[in-house]
């Protein structure tokens, strides 16, 4: 096995691999390089001897503040035969020689790999990574309990079959109340801004820019989609009141971000977009819709029900795990965020 490293401006075999393997994930991509353009980032690339690409890991980079130490992060990294630990083991010691350029301390990864996978858990910790145990969805960089729609080998109809009936009823008062949906870039990321604004203010989200929202629409280009529901009451003004941003990669679309407004509810714009996205995913020949993250598996969690009564599956990940690089510089950066933590 050999490794070699890339940069985003020469990733297109990169981004290639990662967008036909059924491993791959948006954020395995030099494309998600761009839309992160606040950390530093490379690629790994494993080759076997008869030069085939057996794998790849995009590293992003982040410099500990205060400290001469940096972060290597691979978001849903690496792309490859998970149970193929010579692989494994190659990129990350790619990443590793790559890191003394940053003078990092540890690599984290975080693949969406099943927390019954025996046999990748293996090969993690053989390579000394040490998993965190899963106690709070929501607690890493990113969400470990998912919601999925298989739709292999499925069509419209059957997907559609597939969902609640309640479901489906709220697809068609959508429907009947003529709520229409647009897809777009980037022009309206403003506009989805101003109702994800009012979706944070109600339900308590992290709220993202306008910028951001338009960067991703934009790096992405055809790959993405920003979906926006608009509604004309009798005697009223046609009014933008749900919104959704979807990405497609390789065999999967992801539902990634997600608004509305609080007036004309009852109208149900979110289950159109939603069904409109699945659509969408399923012309693509998607193997995968998926909805992202949930705080718990619990039909008393409005947002676990609104994704999964959408005929989808749930799927928890391992989570977090960390290769511990330079231990010296990882209880320095361990012990500095433990004070800043507590002066905040």
């Amino acid at each position: 096995m050999k490794t070699e490293i890339i940069n985003k401006d020469n990733a297109a075999g990169f981004d290639a691999f990662s967008a036909k393997h059924k491993n791959g994930h948006f954020m395995q991509t030099s494309l998600w390089a761009r839309v992160k353009d606040d950390w530093g980032w490379f690629g790994v690339i494993c080759r076997n001897d008869a030069d085939e690409i057996t794998g790849v890991m995009g590293v992003l980079v982040r410099k500990i503040s205060g400290l001469p130490y940096h972060m290597l992060y691979a978001p849903r990294g690496p792309v490859c035969d998970l149970h193929d630990s010579e692989t494994f083991a190659a990129l990350v010691d790619g990443a590793k020689r790559e890191g003394k350029k940053y003078n990092a301390y540890a690599l984290k990864i975080d693949k969406d790999a099943d927390t019954r996978d025996g046999a990748y858990r293996e090969v993690v910790t053989s390579a000394g990574f040490k998993i965190t145990p899963v106690t709070d969805a929501f607690k890493g960089f990113q969400c470990s309990r998912v919601i999925r729609i298989d739709l292999e080998g499925k069509s419209e109809d059957e997907v559609f079959a597939s969902f609640d009936s309640g479901h489906r009823r709220k697809v068609r008062v959508a429907l009947k109340n003529n709520v229409e949906i647009e897809t777009g870039g980037s022009e309206g990321a403003q506009l989805f801004y101003e109702m994800m604004k009012e979706t944070t203010e109600r339900d308590g989200f992290e709220l993202r820019s306008a910028e951001y929202f338009a960067k991703i629409l934009d790096v992405f280009g055809d790959k993405a989609r920003l979906y926006t529901a608009y509604y004309t009451p009798e005697g009223g003004e046609r009014t933008a009141i749900a919104g959704a941003i979807a990405l497609v990669y390789g065999d999967k679309c992801w539902y990634f971000y997600g608004a509305s407004r609080n007036i004309h509810r009852n109208v149900m714009p979110n289950y159109l977009v939603q069904w409109e996205m699945i659509k969408w995913a399923v012309e693509c020949g998607c193997r995968i819709y998926d909805f992202r993250g949930v705080t718990r598996f619990d039909e008393d969690d409005g947002l676990y029900r609104f994704k999964i009564k959408f005929g989808a599956y749930k799927e928890e990940f391992m989570g977090e795990m960390e290769l511990v690089i330079k231990p010296f510089a990882a209880g320095i950066v361990d012990k500095t965020q433990e004070i800043i933590k507590k002066l905040r």
